[in-house]
């Protein structure tokens, strides 16, 4: 008789793969990603609004882009 091993892949809401607050990251302070600033640029010119001068954290740039890309319904 085999064992049955659970895949956590397959769950549907896995506890450890729950998406954290951006506030509680361990390095949202730190400037945000390349990646980031790329989307976010992107994301402002579709939504046609200015991207922030000020640099932004990570966690700063995560909010935001969730922001606009709700804003777009993406």
């Amino acid at each position: 008789m085999t064992d049955h091993i659970e895949n956590p892949k397959l769950q549907d809401h896995p506890a450890d793969n729950a998406e954290k607050d951006p506030e509680n990251w361990v390095t949202g302070d730190e400037p945000m990603t390349g990646a980031q600033k790329s989307y976010l640029t992107t994301l402002c010119e579709e939504a046609d609004v200015e991207l922030p001068e000020k640099g932004m954290t990570k966690a700063e740039a995560s909010e935001r882009i969730d922001e606009l890309k709700t804003k777009l319904g993406k």
